[in-house]
């Protein structure tokens, strides 16, 4: 049975399309690497310095000269490219990432996101969050829907704030969810949920979409 995360990652996958440059944020979202469909052709770029990134390296397929922004190993597409860290912030700040797909502590119904500290937690450094989300076309949050049982998708952040007013869709192992001006859209549920069970692990109120769908099962 697949794992929460890896349903998550499935259904972000689906929501890029052929030509897209697409950044994965360090965690979850680098698992979307993994489900791509195969008709799709985009450009995975991983702030480290990489053009042209494939997927998650299987045990024993390692090549240790070869890591993502999380350093995990990976692989590289036929002509990838390798760059310095200014080369890679610069495609970034310059809006020539179509779409990052990224993690979050904490979400609100203004699309303002907290995803880099918990204060008087030791973090190694904030990494490439805040760029992304300024020079992204587009972000989508992959998250699970709760944290310990806890909402994280939010009337208002209570964390330490990353982006104001960035995020445009949240994808969890419950539901789709659009950020709209109005506040959270619900437009896809988990087949074993109702749009009743999502509100109660919602603090913020949620808005369901006439035309509610079920999420596209999971599939290897």
């Amino acid at each position: 049975m697949a794992s929460a995360k890896e349903m998550i990652a499935y259904r972000a996958a689906q929501e890029l399309s052929n030509g897209d440059v697409v950044n994965l944020g360090i965690g979850l979202p680098t698992l979307v690497s993994n489900y791509i469909p195969p008709d799709v052709h985009i450009i995975l770029q991983s702030e480290n310095g990489i053009l042209g990134m494939g997927e998650l390296c299987m045990l024993g397929e390692e090549d240790k000269d070869c890591v993502n922004s999380g350093n995990q190993f990976v692989k590289v597409l036929p002509g990838a490219s390798y760059f310095d860290s200014a080369t890679s912030f610069g495609i970034i700040r310059g809006g020539h990432v179509d779409i990052t797909i990224l993690g979050a502590l904490q979400v609100d119904e203004t699309g303002t996101l907290a995803s880099h500290i918990v204060p008087g937690k030791m973090v190694p450094g904030m990494g490439g969050a805040m760029d992304l989300v300024e020079g992204a076309k587009k972000v989508i949050i992959a998250t699970t829907h709760t944290a310990k049982g806890a909402p994280k998708l939010l009337n208002k952040v209570t964390l330490p704030i990353t982006a104001v007013n960035k995020v445009d869709m949240i994808i969890t192992e419950l539901a789709v969810i659009e950020v709209t001006k109005e506040g959270f859209l619900l437009k896809e549920i988990a087949h074993d949920t109702t749009a009743e069970e999502v509100q109660n692990l919602t603090e913020a109120k949620l808005l369901v979409s006439s035309e509610l769908k079920t999420m596209l099962p999971y599939q290897e």
